[in-house]
């Protein structure tokens, strides 16, 4: 490990060490690892991945008030007081603020194939069983229902409106976490993410069928 990403792992670790256990050290840690898995059949630089998998969650908008520039600065900042290169900087400040989900359904003013990798490597960890358990501990968190069938799947058009749903968390599979496997930038990812989508359907079959007890 070179020392430019020694120094980015201690200050995640550090930052985020009260996080949320869905965006916490352990998430960071599973997608530099998918990110790293991707990066062995992708040509990409390897620097800029490692480091925008890093810093991707180091400031999180939705816990900050819905603010997407906060993560890209604090990053930003930090890469600079470690003497990382201006172009790498202003390369992982882009693909943090283009990476989310969100960030797909406004205008796509940026693309990269280091941004599809760090893409792909976040969206693997919001999928399976990894996926399930991190969306059912994010509405623990937010106070959300699990489930209401009265309370429709809705299809988002922009950012602002998925931004400020606060759907039931069943709700979140269908708008988000089922839609991640069509979603995938590179074939690594997108063979994983096959079987990660079908435990999920797996999942969402069993949870109807006892919440109307059936089983």
């Amino acid at each position: 490990m070179n020392k430019i990403i020694e120094s980015t792992v201690a200050f995640v670790q550090d930052r985020l060490k009260f996080a949320e256990s869905g965006h916490d050290w352990s998430h960071i840690q599973r997608v530099w690892n998918n990110t790293k898995l991707i990066l062995q059949t992708e040509e990409a630089d390897y620097q800029t991945c490692e480091l925008a998998a890093l810093l991707h969650d180091i400031a999180d908008s939705k816990f900050h008030d819905g603010d997407e520039t906060i993560g890209p600065r604090v990053a930003g900042e930090f890469l600079t007081s470690i003497g990382v290169d201006k172009d790498v900087i202003e390369h992982v400040e882009k693909i943090i603020l283009n990476m989310s989900f969100k960030a797909s359904l406004g205008e796509i003013v940026f693309h990269s194939k280091e941004l599809e990798i760090v893409q792909d490597a976040d969206r693997l960890d919001a999928i399976g069983a990894i996926g399930v358990a991190r969306a059912f501990n994010y509405g623990g968190h937010k106070n959300r229902e699990m489930y209401n069938p009265n309370v429709p799947v809705q299809e988002y058009q922009d950012k602002e409106s998925y931004k400020h749903s606060e759907a039931p968390t069943i709700n979140h599979f269908h708008e988000k976490l089922l839609l991640l496997k069509d979603k995938m930038n590179t074939k690594a990812a997108q063979a994983i993410a096959e079987k990660r989508h079908e435990f999920m359907l797996s999942f969402l079959d069993e949870f109807y069928a006892e919440w109307e007890g059936k089983r």
